[in-house]
C-alpha cells in the first residue's frame, strides 16, 4: 500500500485587524514588516506536520526492510539539537548503501529530519510570522524529501581531506532539485570522518530495499 497523506486540520486565522490570513501569500510585494521577524503566532497550524510525520514513519516501516528504533537517544543523530523534542524515531535500512532517516517531532510544533550522515532538514525552518509558512507546502516538502531519500535520489558529498565544504543534493529529474552545503567546521570532526567511510563516493545513496514478503503473502 502506498503512502497517503492524512487529512490536515483546516483553521481560520485572523490578524490584529480581524482580516483572515492567507498563509503563504500574506505579505505581498512589499514584504513583511520588521516586527514580524520576532513574532511567532498561530503555531497550532503546524500541528498537522506531526500527523504527516507519523504517517510517513508508518508507511516506511511497513514498506521497506528497515530497523525501527524509537526513543530520545536517536535524536542525537541531529546536528542541531532542538530544545523541545517529544518523539524521535530512526529508520535504518538493512542495506548500508541506503541512507537512514531520523524523525524528531518537537513541541513547537515542528519536525526535524536527519538524512544520511551529515544533513538535517527542518519543517518549518524558522516559523516566525515573517516566514509566512503554509503548512500544506511544508507537508509537501517533508514528503518530497523523504521520497527522494528512499528512492535513491539523495546525494551527500564529502570533499577530500582539507576541503572546507560538505554538501547534499536532492533531485527528482526534470521536476525539482534542492541543494545545500555547510562548512566542515560546522560538523563534529568525528561525524565528518565517519561520513568519509559511509557516504557513497561515486553517486547518490541507493534506494531503500523493499520489505520481504511474508511466506503467506
Amino acid at each position: 500500500m502506498g503512502y497517503e497523506r492524512p487529512e490536515l486540520p483546516v483553521g481560520v486565522y485572523v490578524d490584529e485587524d480581524g482580516t483572515p490570513i492567507e498563509y503563504g501569500n500574506r505579505w505581498g510585494p512589499n514584504g513583511p514588516p520588521e516586527g514580524a521577524y520576532s513574532r511567532t503566532s498561530n503555531l497550532d497550524r503546524f500541528a498537522g506536520l506531526h500527523a504527516v510525520a507519523h504517517a510517513l514513519i508508518e508507511w516506511l516501516a511497513s514498506t521497506f526492510d528497515v530497523e525501527v528504533e524509537t526513543g530520545s537517544q536517536v535524536a542525537a543523530d541531529l546536528l542541531l539539537q532542538p530544545d523541545d523534542p517529544i518523539h524521535s524515531v530512526r529508520l535504518t535500512p538493512r542495506s548500508t548503501a541506503s541512507a537512514p532517516l531520523t524523525f524528531v517531532l518537537t513541541s513547537f510544533p515542528g519536525v526535524y529530519l536527519h538524512a544520511g550522515v551529515l544533513h538535517d532538514f527542518h519543517f518549518p525552518v524558522c516559523g516566525c510570522d515573517a516566514c509566512d509558512d503554509d503548512v500544506r507546502s511544508l507537508a509537501d516538502d517533508l514528503e518530497w524529501t523523504v521520497r527522494m531519500v528512499v528512492t535513491g535520489h539523495y546525494r551527500e558529498s564529502v570533499n577530500p581531506q582539507g576541503s572546507e565544504w560538505l554538501g547534499y543534493r536532492l533531485e527528482e529529474p526534470g521536476v525539482r532539485t534542492a541543494t545545500g552545503q555547510s562548512r566542515t567546521d560546522e560538523v563534529p570532526i568525528e561525524r565528518s570522518e565517519r561520513a568519509r567511510h559511509l557516504v557513497p563516493g561515486a553517486g547518490p545513496w541507493e534506494p531503500w530495499p523493499a520489505r520481504p514478503r511474508s511466506a503467506g503473502g
